[in-house]
C-alpha cells in the first residue's frame, strides 16, 4: 500500500531569547523521518519538549509559537505540502488533514451549538452542503458513541461532559472525510474511565473511516492500545521507531527501556491515621445557580501524611479542593485546621490561614505569569508572607531552587524557557515559599511524561519527609495513588463512596464504581483495551 504521509529529514527551528543575551536560533526537531499508510496509526511519544506536537503540526505545514520548518519534506500522497503557499495549505487544513487538540473545551465556542461547530469547516471548504454535513455529523455521533446522537448537536459545550466534548471534537475532525488526523494528547486531561470510552471511540472511528492518524501522547500504555507503530522522540530526535510489539516487548534503546519500565513503587501507608491536621465534616457545596456539587462529604488528613482523592471528571475532586482553599465556601458543614475552625471564604481568611494551606495547579503553564521570571514567581509569596526584599529575597529564592533540585541557573528564566517538569518544580517552590503545612496538589503530574512525573513525585515525597508536609493529592492515576498515598478518598457524582487507609480502600470487596475505576487503569499490554471492552460487554450482557 502506498504511503499517505511521508516525512523526510524534517528540521524545525525557533528563536530563543535568553535573558541578557542576544536572540539565537535553536533546533527543536532534527532530521526526523517516518511513513504512514491509510488506516494506520503512528504513535509519537516522548517527554515534554521532545518535539511531538511540533512534528504533528508539521503535517498541517504549521509552525507553532514561532517555530519554522527549515528543512526536509512533508509529502501528502506524494506531494510536498511545504512549498504550496498559504492558499494551497488552506485548502488542505480542515479538509484533507485535521487536528484534534488536547483541550476540547478551549477548541469550542461556548456561544454556539456543538452541531453547528462540528460541520462548520466542512461546509466552508465546500466539501458538503449543510444538509450533507449534518447527516455526516449524525453518523459520526453514532460511531463515537455519543448519547442521543439525533439531538446531541443541539447542545452547547457546557452541557456535555469532558469525555463527550473530546469525542465531539473528534467528530469535527472526521466530518470532512479527511485522509489524516493529528490527535494531540486527546485523553491526557480525562479520568481513566472516560479515557477508555474515548480511546475506544477513536479506534472504532479510525477503523470505520479508514483514516490515517498521528497519535501524540506521553503515555506509552495508552499509545500501545491504539497505534500500529510507535516513534520515540527525545530532544527533537528519533530515539527508536518500530512496531508496537517491538517497542513494548523488545525496546533496543536505553531511553525507550526506561519509558517502558517506569513503575511507581508502592509506598507503605502510615500506621496511625487517627489524628487530623485537616478535618472536613459533612461538607456540601453548590454553585451560585443552585447546582449542588458536593453532598455531605467527611474526611480527614493527618499531619505529615497524604490523602489521595480519586474519581472521574465531574466527581467533585477539584471542587473539594476549592472548598478547602476557600474559593467556594461550603453551603453546609465545617472545616477545621489544626483543631480550629477554618474561615469558609478565602477573602475573609487571615494571612496566616492563607499561608498554611497552599495549592499546586494541574497546568503550571496557566498558573504562572509568562512575563515574570522565576525570581519574581517564587519571590512574590516571600514578600507577601515574610516581607522579604532585595538580597534576602534573592537568597531565599536560590535556597528554594536548590530544594527543588533546579539550581541558580534558572532564576532569571521565563516560563517559556522551561520544560513542563521544570515549570511544575517552580510551582512547587512557589508553594513552599509560604512555609505551608498542607499542600493541595491538583493533578500536578497528569500533563507530564512518565519519567518526569516520577521525578516530581519523588521530589514531593522527599519534601514531605524533610518538612513533615501534608498533601491532598487529586489524581485519576491509581499507580500514583499506590506510590504516594496513606489514605484514599473515592469520589463519584459529588459523593464520597469510599474512604480509608490505602490498604483497605484499594482492596476488595469493592463498590461498583471503585471496581470500574481500578479496572480502567491502562496497562502496558498489547490488546489490553480490547480485553477490557470485551469484559465490560460480557458483564453488561450478564446483567
Amino acid at each position: 500500500m502506498p504511503e499517505l504521509l511521508s516525512v523526510r529529514d524534517l528540521k524545525i527551528e525557533a528563536t530563543s531569547y535568553p535573558p541578557g543575551e542576544p536572540p539565537k536560533r535553536v533546533t527543536i526537531v532534527d532530521g526526523v523521518s517516518f511513513d504512514l499508510q491509510k488506516g494506520k496509526v503512528l504513535g509519537l511519544i516522548g517527554e515534554s519538549g521532545a518535539g511531538k506536537s511540533t512534528i504533528g503540526l508539521s503535517a498541517l505545514a504549521y509552525g507553532r509559537g514561532g517555530a519554522e520548518i527549515t528543512g526536509g519534506q512533508v509529502l501528502l500522497d506524494g506531494v510536498d505540502i511545504l512549498p504550496l503557499g498559504k492558499s494551497g495549505i488552506r485548502k488542505i487544513r480542515g479538509a484533507r488533514v485535521c487536528y484534534v487538540a488536547q483541550s476540547a473545551a478551549a477548541a469550542f465556542n461556548p456561544a454556539h451549538r456543538l452541531g453547528a461547530q462540528v460541520i462548520e469547516a466542512t461546509v466552508k471548504h465546500g466539501l458538503m452542503t449543510t444538509e450533507e454535513a449534518k447527516k455526516r455529523a449524525l453518523y459520526l455521533f453514532r460511531v463515537l458513541g455519543l448519547p442521543n446522537p439525533e439531538t446531541f448537536g443541539d447542545r452547547y459545550p457546557h452541557q456535555v461532559s469532558g469525555g463527550q466534548l473530546q469525542r465531539a471534537m473528534t467528530a469535527m475532525a472526521l466530518c470532512s472525510n479527511p485522509e489524516l488526523i493529528v490527535f494531540d494528547e486527546p485523553t491526557t486531561a480525562l479520568d481513566v474511565t472516560t479515557q477508555i470510552d474515548v480511546l475506544a471511540a477513536i479506534k472504532h472511528a479510525i477503523e470505520e473511516t479508514h483514516t490515517a492518524a498521528l497519535y501524540i501522547t506521553h503515555d506509552l500504555a495508552v499509545v500501545a492500545q491504539i497505534s500500529d507503530d510507535i516513534m520515540v522522540l527525545r530532544h527533537g530526535k528519533t530515539v527508536e521507531y518500530g512496531s508496537v510489539k517491538q517497542i513494548i516487548e523488545e525496546p533496543s534503546q536505553d531511553y525507550t527501556r526506561a519509558l517502558v519500565n517506569v513503575r511507581q513503587e508502592a509506598r507503605p501507608e502510615a500506621a496511625d491515621q487517627s489524628s487530623a491536621l485537616l478535618k472536613v465534616e459533612n461538607i456540601s457545596a453548590q454553585y451560585s445557580n443552585g447546582f449542588r456539587v458536593l453532598h455531605d462529604v467527611s474526611l480527614h488528613v493527618p499531619k505529615g501524611q497524604t490523602l489521595a482523592v480519586v474519581g472521574e471528571s465531574g466527581s467533585g475532586k477539584s471542587t473539594l479542593a476549592r472548598v478547602i482553599t476557600g474559593l467556594l465556601p461550603p453551603s453546609d458543614g465545617r472545616i477545621s485546621f489544626d483543631g480550629k475552625p477554618l474561615t469558609p471564604a478565602l477573602k475573609n481568611r487571615s494571612r496566616d490561614e492563607l499561608r498554611r494551606i497552599q495549592l499546586i495547579y494541574q497546568m503550571a503553564d496557566t498558573a504562572m505569569n509568562p512575563r515574570q521570571t522565576v525570581r519574581d514567581i517564587i519571590g512574590r509569596p516571600l514578600t507577601f508572607y515574610d516581607g522579604l526584599h532585595g538580597a534576602a529575597k534573592t537568597a531565599r529564592v536560590k535556597e528554594l531552587l536548590d530544594l527543588i533540585e533546579m539550581g541558580n541557573g534558572f532564576i532569571d528564566r521565563y516560563p517559556a524557557e522551561l520544560s513542563g517538569g521544570q515549570k511544575q518544580r517552580v510551582a512547587i517552590a512557589r508553594a513552599l515559599a509560604a512555609k505551608p503545612e498542607l499542600i493541595l496538589c491538583d493533578e500536578p503530574t497528569s500533563a507530564l511524561d512518565p519519567l518526569v512525573a516520577e521525578g516530581i513525585l519523588k521530589l514531593l515525597l522527599k519534601l514531605q519527609e524533610e518538612a513533615h508536609l501534608s498533601y491532598v493529592f487529586i489524581t485519576h492515576d491509581i499507580a500514583i495513588v499506590r506510590a504516594i498515598a496513606d489514605s484514599v478518598a473515592v469520589m463519584h457524582r459529588g459523593k464520597l463512596v469510599r474512604f480509608g487507609p490505602k490498604s483497605q480502600a484499594l482492596s476488595p470487596p469493592f463498590d461498583d464504581y471503585t471496581d470500574l475505576l481500578l479496572k480502567s487503569v491502562p496497562e502496558m499490554e498489547i490488546g489490553w483495551l480490547e480485553r477490557v471492552l470485551t469484559t465490560r460487554r460480557m458483564e453488561s450482557a450478564g446483567n
